[in-house]
Formats: structure tokens, sequence, C-alpha cells
């Protein structure tokens, strides 16, 4: 198992050295550099040729494209992050400043998603070929095929903009406002983001719930004249959460990588919303640190999940 566990961690190295190069290639395909975000248009077009060298020079942007990625590669092995092109603040300070507030919508998101789905999961297995059952079923493939920055407009729309409810977005700072000051900002994305993710985790719920019913001690507790809701709920339902929660569990590092859309329709200050700024002014310090976080985070997840099933498994071949 040792011998497993050690291969599969040191499998990620390749494939993060992969993925941060075809990220970095893609985003030095795309048009302009960081010198013509900063500066204005008119500013710029008066610049000698010679002045735009020496600013592109001064970060390091004329050198060739081997060059750059491999002299970044050996910053970030130093344990160098850099600095951010377009502020000047240091990019590890970027991202702590930022990533409290995207794991407060993510969790936020899980929480609300695992019960909601689970609940409902259980309940359409339970109720099984019912309309309640297949009202359920409409409704979770509606909501895998709705996208995220739609459902976004349309809650700012009623519950922001026409009823008044809830702020438009933005967070407040938590060292000044408290949790019940807070809570008003962190709701409608949070709900957003977790009635999207919903549809999953219900139909993977039902699935489970359905599998777990026809187990032969779910048989034998209905033969001992046992009712149907201790049936299910102690007898059913415990057991056919055990899967739906390691799949949750695992969900998070994708849900951090993927809260990008969310943080930037409802302007959370979270990494995604500064990827996406970072992306479009062709920050390359914070878009490689933030792209390298997601895709450790992925890996990382996989990696555990591809350990804990041969740990889980005896049917898995450790060797192989």
């Amino acid at each position: 198992m040792a011998k497993y566990t050690i291969k599969k961690i040191l499998g990620m190295i390749p494939m993060l050295l992969i993925i941060t190069f075809i990220i970095y290639w893609l985003l030095d395909l795309t048009p302009g550099d960081p010198v013509s975000y900063l500066m204005d248009p008119e500013a710029l077009a008066r610049l000698t040729a010679e002045q735009v060298a020496a600013l592109r020079a001064q970060y390091g942007l004329d050198d060739p494209f081997f060059v750059r990625y491999f002299k970044w590669l050996g910053r970030l092995l130093t344990g160098d992050f850099g600095y951010s092109s377009s502020s000047g603040v240091p990019v590890i300070q970027i991202m702590a400043e930022r990533l409290p507030a995207t794991l407060e919508l993510a969790v936020a998101a899980l929480c609300i998603s695992t019960v909601l789905g689970s609940v409902l999961g259980v309940l359409g297995a339970i109720y099984k070929g019912t309309i309640g059952d297949n009202v359920l079923t409409v409704a979770g493939m509606i909501g895998v095929s709705i996208p995220q920055f739609f459902f976004g407009v349309c809650a700012i729309l009623i519950f922001a903009l026409n009823l008044g409810w809830l702020p438009v977005g933005g967070r407040t700072d938590p060292t000044v406002v408290n949790f019940a000051g807070r809570i008003k900002y962190l709701i409608m994305p949070a709900l957003v983001l977790g009635i999207s993710m919903t549809a999953g985790v219900m139909r993977y719920a039902r699935s489970s719930m359905l599998d777990t019913m026809n187990k032969d001690y779910i048989k034998t507790a209905r033969s001992k004249g046992l009712s149907e809701f201790r049936v299910n709920l102690v007898h059913g339902f415990r057991v056919s959460l055990t899967p739906v929660i390691v799949l949750v569990g695992f969900r998070l590092p994708t849900l951090i990588a993927g809260s990008v859309v969310i943080e930037t329709v409802f302007q959370w200050p979270g990494i995604g919303s500064a990827f996406n700024t970072a992306v479009r002014s062709q920050n390359y310090n914070l878009v490689m640190m933030l792209a390298l976080l997601f895709v450790f985070m992925t890996l990382f997840a996989s990696t555990l999940v591809d350990i804990l099933t041969a740990a889980l498994d005896p049917r898995i071949k450790l060797e192989r």
C-alpha cells in the first residue's frame, strides 16, 4: 500500500508541470500583454519603440516563451511567487486575502447542496415512480441544464432589484461586521451555487438509496415488522449516505476552482473573481499561482480518491 501511495503522489508532479505549461502557453497566445493593459492606449501610442521595449523588459516580456516559463518555474521552486503586475502586491498576499472568502462561499454551497440533495434524493428513492419522484427527476435535469450565470442574474433581478430583500453583491469585512450583518451578502451566491450542485448530489443519493433498499438486511428488517419509517431512516438512509459523503468531500476542491462565474456575477471578492481579472489583464504571476492552486487541489482530490479506493476495495491490484 505504501508503494502504491508513493507512486500516485509522485505521479502528480508531471501532471502539474504539463498543465501549468499549457496554461502558460495559452496565456501567452492571448493578444496584448500586461504593458498594454496597464497603460492608457493614447499614452502607449505616444511612447517610442525603445520606451515600449524598456517597459516590456522591466516585466520580463522580452524573453522567449520557454525562457519565461522556466524562469517562473525556477522562482516557484525557490518560494518566490512574484508580484502582481497590475497592483505590485505580492501574489501570496492576494491569495491569503482572497482565499477565506472563497472557502466561506464554497463551504456554504457545499452544505446546502449536501443537505438538500441528500434529502430529495432519498425521498425520490422511497417514493420511486410516483409523481413526486418524477417532478424531482425533471427538476434535477433542469438544474443541471441551467447555466450558473443565468441562474445568478435571475436571482439578482428577483430578490435584490425587484423585492429588495438582499444586496446585489459584494462582501463585508469580517473583522468589522459581525456574522449577522454578513450573512445577507452570503445567502444569494451560496444558494445559487449550492442549488446548481444539488441536482448531481440528488441523483447520486437516489441511486445509492435504491441500491441500499434492495439489500438483504433491509428485507430482514421489514420481515421483523419494523415500521417503514424506521427501516428507511435508520437502516437505509444512514447507509446510503456513506458514498454520498465521500462524493461531496471530494467535490470541495472542484467547487473552489469552479466558483469563478458566481464570484464574478455577485462581485464576491474571492480567488475566482481575482482569477478572472488576472486573465483579462494577463497578470502572469497571479494567473499561474491561482491556476496551480486549482490544479493541485483537483489532482490531490483525485489521487486521494484512488488511494482510499485501493485501501477499501481488496479487488484492486495495488501493484498494477
